[in-house]
């Protein structure tokens, strides 16, 4: 039993990257990997060919049940819907740092989105896990030419909407500090500055706190926003830049308390987007983290 469960804590990694990037939300991804983790133990794990081979097959259609039921629960979702931001540790170099952004952001995760559950879970499976199409075959349960249409048409249906001038971490974080100090001083300039005239400001609040029930437009209306909150709470608000789901993001913190975790999308030396996670029920994770 302890080899089994060494066998399993060893994967475990695997698998909660492939549900989390599934289905968005840490504690569905869980949830998913605890049900692969029991539906294995009701079998002989010692007749299978391959452990890894058969949970992940195991994980990746519980996620796409999963999915499929989550979608519809969207549906009635009070206002936008966002993932649930993870704070990260550290990568080896800047390089690695960019390339799990590329596999793991907030960004990335809104687009696959618009994939369909078994599009997405062969799409993650052979771009993210490197898995070859005999193993996707076998996890999405669909035929490998099948499975190369799937992700063909993903990598098509997902391309548009990738950044086109990717900047270093470094830059990344350098532009987010600069962001940062600029709302901490109330620059209203400075912030304007580092805005794109058409950025975008998405918010979630799950219908617990209150959040814009549609984009923010506007480089000039974002940084007003900003600067109404530094207006608002003064030396009551903090924000502390952290990586977020692989790429430099912002904690913002109001008399000590998590207000939001917010993503940026930064494109040449301009951010371009900004998501806004205010929802209590999914900072909880990261509040209690940030406090032990």
């Amino acid at each position: 039993m302890d080899d089994l469960n060494k066998t399993f804590a060893r994967l475990r990694p695997r698998l909660q990257g492939i549900a989390y990037r599934m289905l968005g939300t840490v504690a569905e991804a869980e949830e998913v990997v605890q049900d692969a983790w029991l539906r294995w133990h009701e079998n002989d794990p010692q007749d299978l060919d391959s452990t890894e081979a058969w949970l992940v097959t195991v994980t990746t259609r519980l996620a796409i049940d999963r999915l499929r039921s989550a979608r519809a629960q969207r549906e009635h979702y009070t206002g936008m819907w966002l993932p649930e931001p993870l704070l990260d540790d550290a990568p080896d170099n800047p390089e690695q740092m960019l390339e799990r952004a590329d596999q793991i952001s907030v960004a990335f995760l809104l687009l696959l989105e618009r994939l369909s559950p078994e599009a997405r879970a062969a799409y993650l499976l052979k771009e993210v896990f490197d898995a070859d199409y005999a193993e996707v075959a076998q996890a999405v349960g669909k035929s490998e030419a099948a499975c190369r249409q799937l992700v063909h048409r993903a990598k098509a249906q997902l391309s548009d909407e990738r950044p086109r001038r990717k900047v270093s971490a470094e830059v990344h974080r350098k532009l987010l500090e600069g962001f940062a100090q600029a709302i901490g001083s109330g620059d209203l300039k400075a912030m304007r500055a580092l805005l794109s005239d058409s950025a975008e400001l998405i918010s979630d609040g799950g219908g617990v706190v209150i959040a814009f029930p549609k984009p923010l437009l506007g480089g000039q209306r974002i940084a007003q926003l900003f600067l109404a909150g530094h207006r608002r709470h003064g030396a009551g608000m903090r924000i502390e830049v952290t990586r977020i789901n692989g790429q430099w993001g912002a904690l913002r913190f109001i008399d000590g308390v998590l207000e939001s975790a917010q993503s940026f999308e930064i494109e040449g030396d301009r951010i371009v987007r900004i998501h806004v996670q205010r929802n209590p029920v999914k900072l909880a994770r990261i509040a209690a983290a940030w406090a032990a």
